[in-house]
């Protein structure tokens, strides 16, 4: 069996965040930590090959963001959003007794770091920002702008008749057709990434309640962190794929020219999901940028 496919031993927890969401998370490996962030309605499958990698030579810390799996959703509605997610990551280091990480994040992961850095500067080790953004990535998504208009339509129909809606959701979600589409559109590159994974993603968007996507993918809507862009001094790096349709190189671009010093590297042929897509290469980018910010400090 090789390296890749073994097996790593792994720690799981529960911890009450800030408002008593309980969160659950994973640790593999020990060493310097590295906490991975996925994006809204994905899971930690979308690390798998991150997790095997670098848990031989770092502490990896996964988890499910608030409302997600195996984590609990707020009592409270009003926190589903970018800024608790991101007190959640601070509330998961507490727990776990450190006081920095290498902070990694994909797509909305990114703006749940960006914002955690607005809470705290200095828990950082370094960030990499895989196929992320700082503001409104919706406009002009896939090269189109129906996404928002379509995101409102299911907002107002979910609202009439929630339990309706719901069951839609996950019926339409969890089929072969929408994982096509799902490649075909730019989130995962059909020849480059295993369709078990691409399915994996499907079901677990399809588990992840309208409840809590919705109010979510609102307040990704809103955000906007290119300020707080310009106050990272932390070694950053930035992650694109030339061929993601769901946050164009763009937005990565941008990230890139408003952190003072950071590294861009984009994937030829990258869909949305990279470290899916090329996870060789990317692991071998996130090594270099990992020895560089352990050369800063």
């Amino acid at each position: 069996m090789s390296l890749e496919n073994q097996e790593v031993s792994k720690k799981v927890g529960r911890f009450p965040s800030f408002d008593g969401t309980q969160i659950y998370y994973e640790v593999r490996g020990d060493g310097v930590p590295i906490v991975l962030t996925y994006g809204v309605a994905c899971q930690m499958n979308h690390w798998h090959h991150q997790m095997i990698h670098f848990s031989r030579t770092h502490q990896v810390i996964t988890y499910d963001i608030r409302g997600h799996h195996q984590s609990e959703v707020p009592k409270d509605p009003a926190l589903l959003t970018i800024d608790a997610a991101a007190r959640d990551v601070q509330e998961l280091l507490k727990h776990l007794g450190l006081e920095k990480a290498h902070l990694v994040g994909h797509s909305f992961g990114v703006p749940t770091l960006i914002q955690l850095h607005s809470h705290d500067p200095n828990l950082a080790l370094s960030y990499a920002l895989v196929n992320g953004f700082a503001k409104n990535p919706i406009k002009g998504m896939f090269g189109l702008d129906v996404v928002e208009p379509l995101y409102k339509f299911i907002r107002a129909q979910y609202e009439q008749a929630p339990q309706l809606w719901s069951e839609f959701w996950r019926a339409a979600v969890d089929n072969p057709l929408t994982m096509a589409l799902a490649a075909l559109s730019g989130g995962f590159n059909f020849k480059l990434t295993q369709f078990k994974d691409i399915e994996i993603y499907t079901r677990g968007v399809s588990q992840t309640p309208l409840k809590v996507f919705l109010p979510l993918f609102e307040d990704l809507m809103r955000f906007n962190g290119e300020s707080i862009l310009r106050t990272i001094a932390q070694p950053t790096l930035v992650i694109g794929g030339e061929k993601d349709s769901v946050t164009p190189i763009k937005f990565q671009e941008d990230m890139h020219r408003l952190v003072k010093d950071s590294d861009y590297v984009m994937v030829p042929y990258g869909s949305h999901c990279t470290q899916l897509d090329f996870p060789d290469y990317v692991n071998l980018k996130l090594e270099a940028h990992f020895k560089k910010a352990h050369d800063f400090s």
